[in-house]
């Protein structure tokens, strides 16, 4: 239960006033509704701070519903989509002929139309019009700089390490690594996010600010980790060499394209009456294209080198070890900073966590594929990640729900949870 002003507050309340509004739940009532979070910069003595805070510690706490189902068997989704493609590239030799025979820019045509399609619905539900009000205050401008500093610097090196570390001698699958490490995350942390019982405008921010960061970072960082920091100068033919141009290309395509799309789609709903009803409806409708369409691209791209995968699953394996480590030591790190250090509540933290531990394997997959081929080491590397992502960051779905719960029972009076 998070502390929240309601709009039946007055409106020159200092708490009002310099907080951003969203939807969230009554949970007196059962009713959806627009409510002002307390901020850090909120006053003691404020009486809108007072009134919540005792409605906090008069209201129990919710127990955690069970998680739904679709989610609950998300690990056995992928499994099933990568045994299905490997079958069909490994028993049908023309499959990964046919499947890259016609592309958009030097990208498979199916591959293509998959991400981009994984990508739409989840951009369809972030409300970038919300990022200008929420950076109107202080504590926002601080968990931006913690988001930055952990997705940007810490994040990224972690993944650097351990490519080297765990891979020496596999420069094209360290490659595929470290392009996964500067991919941050857009997509699935808005549904790990909400199953840990995150804070959703605080997620939201995050997503909108690093969507527009990964749009300008990630090709200089891309160009930089493949062509430098991987680099081993024994001049092996197998080593990719990034054009920065290219890179730049590509990332457009898979994240302009479903951003502006999205962005649309948002802008037209505006004009309509009542939108925000229409507007939720849509999203309802969506939402599970998001997970069909990866499946199918996941399929598509395990089809295009199905045969590859059995042949070498010791290269998968090699890869999957330092992915596990490091989603472990980000969430771990990042959960035990922001409680311990950053001191800021159950729900911001597990979204700073969410946020550093999970990648845009989306956009990963697509620049490998784009760059070095279906098949090329980068691009098994890359469709690994989901692979490994999904059960991993589910886990730590569970381990979080737990937490909170304690969390709950040890700070009855905790300004949120």
């Amino acid at each position: 239960m998070s502390n929240m002003v309601y709009e039946q507050c007055p409106t020159d309340c200092e708490c009002y006033t310099i907080t951003s509004p969203q939807t969230a739940s009554n949970s007196l009532t059962g009713d959806k509704e627009k409510a002002h979070y307390i901020s850090h910069e909120c006053l003691d003595n404020c009486e809108c701070y007072e009134n919540a805070n005792k409605f906090v510690s008069e209201t129990p706490s919710p127990a955690n519903p069970r998680l739904p189902w679709l989610s609950t068997l998300l690990p056995l989704w992928v499994f099933l989509a990568m045994a299905i493609g490997i079958i069909i590239g490994k028993f049908v030799p023309s499959a990964g002929p046919n499947l890259n025979s016609t592309t958009f820019t030097g990208v498979s045509v199916p591959i293509f139309i998959g991400l981009l399609l994984t990508m739409y619905p989840i951009l369809c539900k972030v409300e970038f019009e919300d990022l200008p009000k929420a950076l109107k205050t202080r504590a926002m401008w601080k968990q931006l700089l913690i988001s930055f500093i952990i997705n940007w610097i810490v994040s990224p090196a972690l993944m650097f390490g351990l490519s080297w570390a765990f891979l020496p001698d596999k420069p094209e699958l360290r490659e595929g690594l470290m392009i996964v490490g500067i991919a941050r995350c857009i997509a699935m942390v808005l549904i790990w996010n909400e199953l840990a019982f995150g804070d959703s405008f605080y997620c939201a921010v995050l997503v909108s600010f690093n969507t527009i960061l990964q749009i300008i970072l990630f090709p200089p960082l891309a160009y930089f980790v493949v062509n430098y920091v991987s680099q081993n100068h024994n001049h092996d033919p197998h080593v990719g060499h990034l054009d920065y141009g290219s890179v730049t290309k590509y990332v457009a395509i898979f994240m302009a394209i479903p951003l502006a799309a999205a962005l649309i789609t948002r802008f037209l709903f505006k004009k309509i009456p009542n939108w925000s009803k229409h507007e939720h409806k849509f999203i309802q409708w969506i939402s599970p294209l998001s997970l069909i369409a990866l499946l199918y691209t996941i399929i598509v791209l395990f089809a295009s080198q199905g045969a590859r995968v059995v042949d070498q699953i010791i290269s998968v394996l090699r890869v999957s070890a330092p992915l596990v480590v490091y989603f472990l030591i980000t969430f771990t790190g990042t959960m035990l900073y922001c409680l311990k250090v950053g001191k800021v509540n159950y729900a911001i933290s597990v979204t700073q966590s969410f946020t550093a531990a999970s990648n845009n394997f989306e956009l990963a997959i697509a620049i490998a594929a784009s760059l070095f081929g279906t098949q090329g080491g980068q691009a098994l590397a890359t469709t690994v990640g989901p692979l490994i992502e999904v059960p991993v960051l589910l886990a730590l779905v569970y381990i979080a729900r737990w937490l909170r719960a304690r969390w709950v029972k040890n700070n009855p009076k905790a300004q949120s949870v």
